[in-house]
């Protein structure tokens, strides 16, 4: 019995599995999502594609030399925006309490569940249930933590589901690669390795005092995880939040180029904001209020992203549907709702390397000398 249980769901390859599933040919076929053309990022790959050393964020560019043979495709992220909605509709409908933690990432906190049903059969009915109805592959790992439910999870894949037992969370994690440790990127694990640890199970045989003095607070949580130790709680999601931001202008204005630069300005800092919160947003609205204090709205529903450029166009295209009265503004705003915990890889469909790297830039200057050190030019 656990005195504590997470579920961690992950849909599988998810972009690649919609695909299949709206087209059976694809089936054991390597297969490409991303942007349109060789400029572009993969979002993501199928299993056939990772054996050539295809990953998701390589330029689409390398991908096709590694594989040439593969299909690509650009990808349609209202499709997956709706097959992930489906999926989170069942969770919500039996999960006493659940978090989305983006598009394909699920928690169920099974605390408590045990002494009733028991929560690995549980989490198999649940898991079962997914498949059958969403017609998609469904990994499903179960522990007494999120970390390891997490960790759990990425061993079942493909399609597969695993329980770690109470007091076997180190058993577990200690064979692993420490390029396989969730939280641990690129350059972390490369410090790692250089320090000569290759291993979950060697990192937690390091003193934490080494780890704080060489990765800082986050040494902390590195030699916790590796001793199958995460604390966190699941946080429950909610559907109806939102982000919004509005400017009154000291004088009415009609200049369209201004009102435009505005949007810009807003959409702008409310995108970062997003970013640096870790989550994404399914709907932007924009709001004017005339001088006669008539206020209008209009919204439109979005694949969840927090890319600028996205959420700019949007914005920019309801204010144009938005503003035809062409009578002076009094204010003007831009809200973000249906948020759901998630990160930029969402939006990498439409984006160059050289374009997520600009934003990653950006939302550097942002965190160290404030949201409005630095602005787009068409804002100025």
């Amino acid at each position: 019995m656990f005195d504590r249980a997470v579920l961690h769901l992950d849909a599988d390859t998810f972009f690649v599995s919609v695909e299949r599933k709206r087209n059976s040919a694809l089936k054991d076929k390597p297969i490409v999502i991303g942007g349109g053309n060789d400029r572009g990022v993969v979002s993501s790959c199928s299993y056939e594609a990772r054996k050539y050393g295809v990953c998701s964020g390589m330029a689409i560019k390398m991908a096709q030399r590694l594989c040439p043979e593969a299909i690509y495709l650009r990808g349609d992220l209202d499709a997956y925006s709706q097959e992930s909605q489906l999926i989170t509709d069942i969770i919500s409908e039996y999960a006493p309490v659940f978090a989305k933690n983006s598009i394909d990432d699920f928690e169920v906190d099974l605390s408590g569940l045990d002494r009733y049903f028991g929560a690995f059969k549980w989490s198999g009915e649940l898991r079962q249930r997914i498949i059958r109805e969403s017609g998609l592959p469904i990994s499903a790992g179960v522990s007494v933590n999120r970390f390891v439910s997490k960790m759990a999870s990425n061993a079942a894949k493909p399609c597969g589901e695993l329980l770690i037992g109470q007091g076997q969370e180190k058993p577990f994690l200690s064979p692993l690669q420490i390029a396989k440790m969730h939280g641990v990127g690129e350059v972390y694990a490369r410090k790692l390795v250089y320090m000569g640890i290759r291993k979950i199970g060697t990192l937690s045989q390091i003193p934490p005092k080494l780890l704080v003095r060489e990765f800082g607070k986050y040494g902390t949580t590195l030699w916790e995880h590796s001793n199958g130790i995460d604390s966190s709680r699941v946080i429950p999601y909610h559907e109806e939040k939102s982000l919004s931001k509005e400017c009154t202008f000291q004088t009415d204005t009609i200049d369209v180029r201004f009102l435009k630069a505005q949007l810009t300005d807003l959409c702008s800092i409310l995108a970062f904001n997003l970013r640096t919160s870790g989550k994404l947003t399914s709907c932007v609205a924009v709001k004017i209020r005339y001088a006669d204090f008539q206020t209008y709205h209009k919204q439109k529903q979005i694949a969840y992203t927090s890319s600028d450029q996205t959420l700019l166009d949007c914005t920019l295209d309801l204010f144009d549907r938005l503003y035809t009265r062409r009578q002076l503004v009094r204010l003007i705003g831009v809200r973000f709702s249906g948020l759901v915990r998630g990160n930029l890889q969402i939006s990498l469909l439409e984006d160059t390397p050289q374009e997520i790297e600009l934003l990653q830039a950006l939302d550097r200057v942002r965190r160290r000398f404030g949201q409005h050190a630095i602005k787009w030019a068409s804002t100025m």
